[in-house]
């Protein structure tokens, strides 16, 4: 009976794993196929972008909203939804000829944004704690592996079967995860019935967009553009509505009070920073890879290939994933953040010294995937043991969508930077003056990360044994 149980266990932990995965490769598989949209698609390079922009925000949005409804009305269910809505749109941007087919379809693929939160729901109801660590470690660490992998196959995809072949391979794998979940586990039990805070969701929904499209846009349209600063007094002004409506509502949407407490908070902050970290990895190995050599430190990697000075990223961070966990089990996970937060201050500032050729990149690369392991496995870990166990899929939903939220800073922080100090030989570029600066920010990056862990307070009883 016991090992049967154990069995069952590995099964769900290995496919929430898997599906996390799936959902976090949506948010980069077309970014390096990005500038061969408009010749793809018969659409311009601006227009191109918001294949990016609709699937953050999308996910942003969203989020909030489905793991909310997961821990009302089941997170199977939802989890279910999520998967469905991400393999509807892979099918319609497959099937369906035209830019704005393919719009809709990346949109739909956000959704599937929730499907972490949902799992880490899943997993602290249905498996033992010990293998709960372990699957919230290898949940949480598929938003670098995915992103890390999504950046490797885009091209090889690309060039195999054209762009269909993209979402078609999203399509057939997210169905039959579909019917493995349907097939392979259990409902949890739900929190207690209550009614939907459809005020709070709209403001927040409302609040989150205006933000995220000044973020994710206002380098196309000028940061002191009427529209960007629109958005912008949109976005506090909404938010600040929202604050106030969910702390005085009685079945709110989010709940604010233990959002905005100790240590939900500081967990929140360290996560911001440290996703801010794991995207700069990204960007700027690419940045070094397509580089040409005349920039000072450019490798020159043709466009197919540069994805793969990624791989030692992602590997490190499937690999070390269960060591994270263990280290959580035995140590605790705020001493795991404190220890991926170093590592990733140190390899940032070991890149910052060692750059211009294939090999410091690439064990660069790996040593922020080390770091991002043990970070990214920690964070969802005191999350879920610091809330009720009623509101463990929305309050990681929250911490996606931070992470998310860091994600589109980053991306919009290294265009500004590009198109404030580029290359000479190519302005398409980093200068090296500002790669240095963007690295060093990086580690400085994982120093606050590593700081908020250091003076984190656990109640004792609340810290994962």
């Amino acid at each position: 009976m016991k090992s049967e149980r154990e069995r069952h266990e590995r099964v769900v932990v290995a496919l929430l794993a898997a599906c996390g995965m799936l959902t976090s490769l949506q948010f980069t598989l077309i970014v390096p196929i990005l500038p061969l949209i408009p010749e793809l698609l018969d659409t311009t390079a601006a227009d191109a972008s918001w294949l990016i922009t609709v699937t953050l925000l999308a996910g942003v949005v969203g989020t909030p909203v489905v793991t909310r409804l997961a821990d009302m009305h089941g997170r199977r269910l939802l989890l279910l939804v999520s998967m469905g809505l991400l393999v509807a749109g892979s099918v319609i941007a497959a099937v369906i000829p035209g830019f704005t087919a393919v719009l809709i379809g990346r949109a739909l693929q956000g959704f599937g944004t929730a499907v972490v939160p949902i799992g880490i729901g899943l997993l602290s109801a249905l498996v033992s704690r010990r293998r709960a660590v372990l699957g919230i470690a290898l949940m949480s660490g598929t938003l670098g592996m995915g992103s890390a992998l999504g950046l490797v196959l885009a091209g090889p995809l690309l060039e195999w079967g054209g762009l269909p072949t993209v979402f078609w391979c999203s399509a057939v794998v997210g169905a039959l995860f579909c019917v493995l979940i349907r097939l392979r586990i259990p409902e949890a039990p739900t929190g207690p019935a209550r009614a939907f805070d459809l005020v709070g969701a709209a403001l927040l929904a409302l609040g989150l967009t205006a933000l995220l499209l000044a973020i994710s846009r206002g380098q196309y349209w000028g940061w002191t553009s009427p529209l960007t600063l629109a958005l912008t007094l949109v976005a506090v002004a909404t938010l600040a509505l929202w604050l106030l409506w969910e702390r005085r509502h009685p079945a709110p949407l989010i709940d604010v009070r233990t959002a905005m407490r100790a240590p939900i908070l500081p967990i929140n902050i360290a996560s911001f920073f440290a996703t801010f970290g794991m995207y700069a990895n990204h960007l700027l190995t690419t940045q070094e890879a397509l580089a040409p050599a005349s920039t000072g430190y450019g490798l020159s990697t043709p466009t197919a290939a540069a994805g793969l000075f990624l791989l030692p990223s992602a590997l490190t961070m499937i690999l070390l994933a269960p060591v994270a966990a263990r280290v959580i089990t035995r140590f605790g996970g705020q001493r795991a953040l404190l220890l991926g937060s170093s590592v990733m201050a140190v390899a940032f500032l070991f890149r910052l010294f060692f750059h211009g050729g294939a090999v410091p990149v690439l064990i660069g690369s790996a040593l922020v995937g080390a770091g991002v392991a043990f970070a990214f496995a920690a964070m969802p870990s005191l999350i879920t043991v610091s809330v009720p166990a009623d509101q463990v899929a929305t309050a990681n939903g929250v911490n996606s969508v931070i992470r998310t939220l860091s994600g589109a800073v980053a991306a919009a922080l290294f265009a500004f930077v590009i198109a404030a100090l580029p290359s000479l030989p190519d302005p398409s570029f980093l200068s090296e003056e500002a790669l240095r600066l963007s690295l060093g920010f990086a580690a400085a990056c994982g120093v606050i990360t590593a700081i908020l862990a250091a003076f984190l307070r656990l109640p004792p009883s609340k810290e994962p044994a």
